[in-house]
């Protein structure tokens, strides 16, 4: 008898960035991102019995079997972990609501829809003994380590550090006590790019193995830590707007200084960062940029500068978008489990 859970899961933004890995899929350094809204997937998932384990996978309603290896590979390094997993043929459907591989963080939303799914069959058959969401984060972790931050909402902390209480390197945790101005926070991102990125965030965190500025990057992330506790705090948005474009511009120069070197800003992607500057310099607001690893511009602001973030995207920042796209998100609750 064929059995279905289906989840709707966000991607998120990384404030402080996760760029590295030591052993398997554990941070070389601890990060905060806030949750979106709009951006998200949603991830069915069939599954019967079955004499062996067997996967179709389906992206916006079309068989993609080029996404089935990596769906294989991500079952076959948590079956260890709950054997019953292995007894079962699956059939996942997933759909995106915005570009797939652009730096997006496609990877986060869609292995964290698919990990509550697993959960959902995990806890029909009793298998659960920890906490679902904590269950769920180590599990799309393993897929993709930004993906262990989706499964909760607002900001949300992954990686072992001192400064934050029961954090770990194995599953995320929400942030609590942050400053109220955080609870509306906006993302205006700017699709410079739709299309698939040149270099796949995978190898990109591989590179970062022997790179000459490993090591203090790492240092640097856990200064930067302990530094956003305090800002998202106090809701110091001068401070926040420092750290954060620093953070992202440090992410894209270790990108460009790996060997082999790899960029994955456009001009474009330039001149959206100068415009934000200079705006932001003339105006008396907080809007900054951040970047994920992809071309397009993530454009941080508080809800009181929505009237100020729109007035630059309509005269400076459309023609600097692929046909004119932009997508308004905002910090968003977290997952939906979907009736079916």
């Amino acid at each position: 008898m064929k059995q279905r859970a289906k989840w709707q899961s966000p991607s998120n933004i990384a404030l402080v960035k996760y760029w590295g890995k030591k052993g398997f899929q554990i941070p070389s350094n601890a990060s905060i991102s806030f949750t979106l809204s709009n951006c998200h997937t949603t991830t069915q998932l069939d599954w019967q019995r079955a004499e062996s384990t067997s996967f179709e996978v389906y992206l916006d309603g079309k068989r993609n079997e080029s996404f089935e290896p990596k769906i294989e590979t991500f079952f076959k390094n948590i079956i260890p972990l709950f054997p019953d997993l292995a007894n079962y043929s699956y059939t996942i459907e997933t759909t995106n609501t915005f570009p797939h591989s652009s730096g997006i963080a496609s990877s986060a939303s869609g292995m964290s829809a698919l990990a509550l799914c697993i959960c959902s069959l995990l806890q029909q058959l009793g298998k659960i003994d920890t906490d679902f969401y904590e269950t769920a984060s180590n599990l799309a972790r393993i897929g993709s380590g930004s993906a262990s931050r989706s499964v909760y909402g607002g900001l949300v902390e992954w990686g072992e550090h001192e400064d934050y209480e029961k954090s770990s390197d194995q599953f995320a945790i929400p942030f609590k006590g942050f400053h109220p101005v955080f609870n509306t926070y906006q993302d205006t991102i700017l699709l410079v790019h739709e299309g698939q990125k040149s270099v796949s965030s995978s190898v990109g965190h591989g590179l970062l193995n022997d790179h000459p500025f490993g090591t203090q990057r790492f240092e640097v992330a856990e200064k930067n830590m302990s530094k956003i506790k305090d800002i998202l705090s106090s809701g110091d948005l001068d401070k926040l707007v420092e750290l954060i474009e620093s953070e992202a511009l440090m992410l894209h120069g270790l990108m460009m200084t790996s060997t082999p070197s790899f960029i994955l800003m456009l001009p474009n992607t330039l001149a959206i960062i100068q415009k934000i500057q200079t705006f932001r310099k003339q105006n008396d607001c907080h809007i900054a940029f951040t970047l994920d690893a992809g071309a397009n511009v993530h454009m941080l602001y508080p809800e009181k500068d929505i009237d100020k973030a729109q007035q630059l995207i309509d005269t400076e920042l459309i023609g600097l978008c692929s046909n004119g796209k932009y997508i308004c998100d905002k910090v968003g609750n977290g997952p939906i489990e979907i009736e079916c």
